[in-house]
């Protein structure tokens, strides 16, 4: 891959997203947010790809990746209204089928495509899975990392600012109460990752945000969560109990070994 096929698909995505904007100001909100998530994960993708001395070729990859990742949130969101898989469709998949069917990857070579098809498919799964190419898993790291980040700072202004404000499919349409699920919680304090089935309050999704720390890969994605404040302000909207305490004493002494 070059820059001059990676400015190309830009424009493509442009174009694409713009098809789905929208005189209603909430779902232009909600489309823009995830047009200015893109970008974003595209820088953390570069910052954290740029330590791990790849080649410019690579790097460029990446960014592609990065590019389309979430590719199959604009036609989920203008059919269902919602971000949540779970009542609408894998927007994993639906990225990944919509780049095949609209051939956005013709320039790149059959195992470049195959990479990039791939990465997008699974970048939002649960668990890793069992890919045979070894380039293939470290570039689907590579995104799980870089999405994670910027998805941090999207939930940390979407706590912290006024309701008003929100765009609406952020939250999933879950209550937002001072309840939290004792399944979510035993899951972070065990490190494990919280599944979206366990999830009843909005306080459950921030107990599934917290833990997708245990799920990050390269040193660079520990340093730039460390050197942001989106993590201690998803903490900081939890509710102050002894339970959650303890959760979060064994979060940050993870942290600080990874570091």
């Amino acid at each position: 891959m070059n820059t001059t096929e990676l400015l190309n698909m830009k424009s493509w995505f442009s174009d694409y997203c713009m098809s789905f904007y929208s005189d209603d100001a909430e779902d232009q909100k909600n489309i823009l947010l995830k047009v200015c998530h893109t970008y974003n994960v595209c820088e953390n993708i570069i910052e954290i790809a740029g330590e791990e001395s790849l080649s410019p070729g690579k790097l460029v990859l990446a960014e592609t990746i990065a590019l389309f990742h979430d590719l199959g949130r604009f036609r989920q969101y203008a059919k269902y209204k919602t971000f949540r898989d779970s009542i609408s469709v894998n927007h994993g998949k639906l990225g990944a089928q919509i780049l095949e069917k609209e051939d956005v990857l013709r320039n790149l070579s059959g195992d470049e495509k195959e990479l990039v098809i791939n990465a997008v498919r699974f970048h939002n799964a649960l668990d890793m899975p069992a890919l045979h190419n070894p380039e293939h898993i470290y570039f689907l790291k590579l995104i799980r990392d870089a999405d994670k980040l910027d998805i941090w700072r999207v939930f940390s202004e979407y706590y912290e600012g006024p309701v008003m404000e929100r765009a609406s499919a952020v939250g999933l349409g879950l209550p937002d109460t001072q309840d939290y699920s004792k399944t979510a919680l035993l899951c972070l304090k065990e490190k494990k990752l919280v599944t979206l089935a366990s999830l009843e309050t909005l306080n459950d999704f921030k107990l599934m945000q917290l833990s997708w720390i245990y799920d990050l890969n390269f040193r660079a994605s520990f340093r730039l969560l460390e050197k942001r404040d989106h993590i201690k302000k998803i903490i900081g909207s939890l509710p102050l109990t002894d339970e959650i305490g303890k959760a979060i004493s064994i979060l940050r002494e993870f942290i600080s070994s990874r570091l």
